[in-house]
């Protein structure tokens, strides 16, 4: 079992292009890290210089508190699976799930049982003597999965493993790789830009962008306090709705106003607020979809935040239907009841759960509440 720790690491390439900049993380061991962010924003350079495919630039990389920078990859005892499976089409399911192994000079019994049990646990026990070729998607994917398992290494590395996939394979196959988690407890890291992947199969997610983390927390304290609007916008989906908007005071209280539209900010919320400066300032005001409503219980209860808003389009999507409406100029999605009667050129009132409200600064981006 392993533990790791990234002490200020860069990659730098030629030409001073920074791809990852003061990376500071620690996993503790039989974690699920997750690393999530866009294209481009360093999340596999990171991976890949954990494995020692890439060179680190200025930094420490430490398994076990043993310092790694410059031990080479068939020693860090870590390994990897990646997007394109990259098995041999010339080998069968059993030689590509054994040929590490082979390497190593293991016994052959051993790579025997080895593999079998690795097969079993997969469910690829019948597949054992095809090759790649004839083989689908998934069942590749499960092959690659294996052969990392066969290993027994103290780290899984995992680049978008399921990219190739169709929804519905890329669902069962997150179920999967989430009970081979819990079977082996064994430290993985996983590498995505998929934040439904990232909510559903981590217990700790570092956001990236530009090479550098914004936030690192549990799945469901990102989705709740994102420390900025990055954060706020990239985990969620449908993403959460933005407005700019000013905060004033009036007595005790504190309003949030969105165009022509004044709402009184909850209590607990407003606590928050208190000693922050940030009268007449122009903010960015935030919600999720989910806490839009269009039903009267909600329209009788949130009597401080119902707004009239106009209705583009509707999409009925079976569990719930997302409204694409307009408010105060802004473009917002409600998810609301399926049984919504609302559709397109509607105008109609709706309700916003202040509670669950974001502000955020319009320069800094940072949250505020």
């Amino acid at each position: 079992m392993a533990g790791l720790e990234l002490k200020g690491i860069y990659k730098r390439y030629h030409g001073g292009v920074e791809a990852v900049k003061n990376f500071n993380l620690v996993i503790p061991d039989k974690e699920f890290v997750i690393l999530l962010g866009p294209s481009g924003c360093g999340k596999s350079t990171t991976l890949r210089m954990i494995a020692g495919l890439e060179e680190i630039s200025e930094g420490e990389l430490y398994i076990d508190d043993r310092i790694v920078n410059d031990v080479a990859p068939k020693d860090r005892d870590i390994a990897m699976v990646f997007q394109n499976y990259a098995l041999y089409p010339h080998m069968t399911v059993f030689e590509n799930m054994a040929f590490g192994l082979k390497l190593r000079k293991t016994p052959k019994d051993e790579i025997k049982k080895r593999v079998e049990e690795a097969a079993k646990i997969l469910d690829i026990a019948h597949l054992l003597d095809r090759k790649p070729k004839a083989l689908s998607g998934g069942q590749r994917q499960r092959v690659a999965l294996g052969r990392a398992l066969v290993r027994e290494p103290k780290v899984f590395l995992m680049d978008e493993p399921l990219s190739n996939l169709d929804a519905k394979l890329r669902a069962q196959m997150r179920t999967e790789i989430n009970k081979l988690h819990q079977k082996l407890q064994t430290t993985f890291i996983y590498v995505t830009h998929d934040q439904v992947e990232a909510m559903t199969m981590g217990t700790m997610i570092v956001v990236m962008k530009d090479g550098v983390i914004q936030q690192i927390d549990a799945p469901q304290v990102l989705y709740e306090n994102p420390v900025n609007l990055f954060v706020a916008g990239f985990i969620g989906s449908p993403q959460m709705n933005t407005a700019p908007c000013t905060v004033e005071k009036k007595g005790s209280d504190y309003y949030v106003n969105i165009g022509t539209a004044s709402f009184k900010i909850p209590e607990g919320k407003a606590k928050k607020l208190e000693g922050v400066d940030i009268e007449g300032k122009e903010l960015i005001f935030g919600i999720r979809p989910e806490n839009v409503h269009d039903e009267d219980i909600y329209l009788s209860t949130l009597t401080d935040s119902k707004v009239e808003v106009d209705v583009d389009i509707t999409e009925a999507m079976g569990a719930e239907t997302q409204l694409y409406i307009v408010l105060e100029g802004n473009n917002f999605i409600a998810k609301v009841n399926p049984r919504s009667t609302a559709k397109a050129g509607d105008r109609i009132t709706v309700a916003l759960d202040l509670e669950k409200m974001h502000l955020f600064d319009k320069e800094t981006t940072l949250a505020i509440i």
